[in-house]
């Protein structure tokens, strides 16, 4: 999966997340404080990446950068599909 997938994906978790349209995302954008994401909704965007793309989420890989902005949780799904692939 590539990274344009991986931001489709997102933008679209994101979306059915907050109940809004999001018609794009940005890298910069920031989860909590640009989408207000808060630590329900996380939960609820890592389930519906778990079931929409294959996700495998370790918690103990979940630290607060992951979470800092679209780039940086797209980074994290990003280098996980690479160590599934290996």
């Amino acid at each position: 999966m590539d990274r344009t997938e991986i931001t489709e994906h997102l933008r679209a978790a994101l979306s059915a997340v907050l109940n809004k349209d999001l018609p794009e995302v940005s890298p910069e954008m920031r989860l909590f404080e640009d989408l207000a994401l808060d630590s329900t909704s996380v939960i609820e965007l890592l389930m519906s990446l778990e079931d929409a793309i294959g996700l495998e989420v370790d918690p103990d890989e979940l630290g607060p950068d992951v979470f800092r902005t679209v780039g940086s949780l797209a980074d994290y799904i990003e280098a996980g599909f690479a160590r599934t692939a290996v």
